[in-house]
């Protein structure tokens, strides 16, 4: 079963936000009326295509095809601050997380993502020492599957990825939600190309933007510039 998870939604309960009490699996658990195997994980803030099992045998064959490089294709949609290159690979090596960490795996792991710059903007809001913010909606593919990966890579190369509170900036990303009328964290599971977890025919899920995005089609006549990159 695949499910088109809404910004805001974990996808099981966690200890790490305790006061929540709505999740993607009991829902989907509900839903159907039948127990539920998540394959992979978005985080809380992401929106898009989320896979589930229906039986335990093949989450763990999902489970095996998501730790292959080779075997499951993601991509991504995200607006970051700033104009990126037109296209380009972040190959920066990821410590894993704090929580990873008190159960023992502190290891440094190899972490690659594509990257590809759709349309560049300008919107009226100072940002630093300018007057205006630049940014851009991006197209990303994690190559290797590390937590938070996404959202850490793009701070790597300073294009951080807007209404990110732990890897952007504040001040920044309140004003650019106060400006388009929207807050979330940009960022958009869009597509999931794997082969059947049985038949082992191609498989190709998507998950289109929700209406949330249109605010930067019509950010367009408030922006100073809106530049499609080809």
């Amino acid at each position: 079963m695949a499910v088109d998870k809404p910004p805001g939604l974990l996808v099981h309960r966690t200890g790490l936000d305790a006061g929540e009490t709505q999740f993607a699996l009991q829902l989907l658990r509900d839903q159907l009326g039948r127990p539920v195997w998540p394959a992979h994980r978005l985080d809380k803030g992401t929106s898009g295509v989320l896979l589930f099992a229906l039986d335990a045998e093949t989450a763990r064959v999902l489970g095996q095809a998501f730790e292959a490089p080779d075997q499951v294709r993601k991509t991504y949609r995200a607006v970051v601050r700033g104009w990126p290159a037109a296209e380009g690979l972040v190959d920066h090596p990821l410590r894993r997380l704090e929580d990873d960490a008190r159960a023992g795996r502190t290891e440094v792991q190899d972490a690659q993502t594509r990257y590809r710059t759709l349309q560049r903007y300008e919107l009226p809001l100072p940002d630093r020492d300018f007057s205006v913010t630049r940014c851009a909606l991006v197209e990303l593919q994690p190559l290797t599957g590390r937590r938070h990966q996404l959202r850490r890579h793009m701070k790597h190369i300073a294009h951080p990825i807007l209404g990110d509170a732990t890897h952007g900036k504040g001040p920044l990303n309140r004003a650019v939600a106060n400006f388009l009328g929207a807050q979330r964290l940009w960022l958009h599971a869009l597509r999931l190309e794997l082969p059947h977890p049985v038949s082992g025919v191609p498989l190709r899920i998507e998950a289109l933007c929700d209406q949330t995005w249109e605010v930067w089609d019509s950010s367009r006549s408030a922006a100073t510039v809106s530049v499609s990159v080809r």
